[in-house]
């Protein structure tokens, strides 16, 4: 990794860097996007939930507990958001809408903490799904994976479409959980030609589940599509799927341009 990041975060990642399967058995080349034969992240106990981190002092906090102020409908006309905000967190109103923040993002550290429904309903992508997307445009899957089997890349914490997580250390519905992202946006040339892919590592409940990978293009809808040049900064956006997942504590440093 290029920047420094908390310490908790630099533990977790120096303990859990042998877990999951190789680099090269997680390539998206190898296998057809949504493909059932890909194998699935081995199941890991995260331990319990050990309580909400607050955001650093460097860090530009995006939601705080109490209301939307910041994010705004992701649609073209900039409506208001329209999703609950109750006893400290944000949920998705079915139907409303995808939201997204007021104010553009390059290259971050992201924490995010979300919450699965209960009672669980419906099986595989139709369980507890919503979606983390870097500059709008790259979705990191939300989704209840506790004992709930689904395609590889659309499992909790996948960059979906092109890497599954390493492991699966969800925790049940209802309980909290954490990603803590870095992302490094892509870098193009004049012309539009990328010069540099985008990079995610992503630690899920504190687990190594995505190690500095090099993402293929933005994420689609049954498709891996090239890259299309895009500016610099760009909204971060939080993917309304019909689901009530719950969002909190979501902060972001904005790392230097590398």
């Amino acid at each position: 990794m290029r920047h420094v990041i908390t310490l908790g975060i630099a533990l977790a990642m120096t303990t859990t860097q042998s877990l999951g399967t190789t680099a090269d058995a997680q390539s998206p080349a190898d296998y057809p996007i949504h493909s059932m034969t890909r194998p699935q992240p081995p199941v890991v106990d995260p331990g319990a939930y050990p309580g909400m981190q607050l955001a650093p002092s460097d860090a530009v906090v995006l939601f705080d507990g109490h209301s939307l102020s910041g994010w705004q409908s992701a649609d073209s006309a900039g409506h208001p958001a329209r999703w609950k905000v109750a006893d400290g967190y944000m949920e998705v109103v079915a139907r409303t809408g995808n939201i997204a923040t007021t104010r553009g993002f390059g290259d971050v550290q992201l924490h995010i903490e979300w919450m699965a429904p209960v009672p669980a309903k419906g099986e595989g992508q139709e369980r507890g799904n919503s979606g983390v997307f870097l500059m709008g445009i790259y979705e990191i899957q939300v989704l209840d994976s506790y004992q709930n089997p689904t395609y590889a890349d659309g499992a909790a914490a996948a960059i979906y479409g092109q890497y599954p997580p390493l492991v699966n250390p969800s925790r049940p519905p209802g309980q909290w959980q954490t990603y803590d992202i870095v992302f490094h946006r892509p870098r193009f040339d004049a012309t539009g030609n990328v010069t540099r892919p985008a990079r995610m590592t992503i630690l899920f409940n504190g687990i190594l589940v995505q190690d500095d990978v090099a993402l293929t293009g933005p994420t689609a809808h049954k498709a891996r599509p090239p890259y299309a040049k895009h500016a610099d900064r760009l909204p971060l956006i939080l993917q309304d799927h019909g689901d009530p997942v719950r969002y909190r504590n979501i902060w972001v440093r904005e790392l230097p341009n590398g």
